[in-house]
């Protein structure tokens, strides 16, 4: 018995994250200079942005939202 285990991969894969969306909003912030985008969600009572993850290509970000259970018009991208 070990009690300093990592958890498998598989079982933290299989379960969806959530977040609280009457606390943040999932945001895309875009640099008009630099085209990078990440994605993330945005507090709305502080305004503080908590990056998650960096969008390279269309499946990242489809993935992210997949991850989340995030619809299309649920998220908007800011520059």
């Amino acid at each position: 018995m070990s009690f300093f285990r990592k958890k498998s991969a598989q079982k933290q894969s299989a379960q969806s994250k959530t977040f609280d969306r009457a606390q943040v909003k999932p945001i895309i912030r875009s640099s008009i200079c630099t085209g990078e985008k990440v994605a993330g969600f945005k507090d709305l009572r502080t305004g503080v942005f908590q990056e998650v993850l960096c969008v390279r290509t269309e499946a990242d970000l489809q993935g992210f939202m997949k991850e989340y259970g995030i619809l299309p018009d649920e998220i908007t991208t800011e520059w």
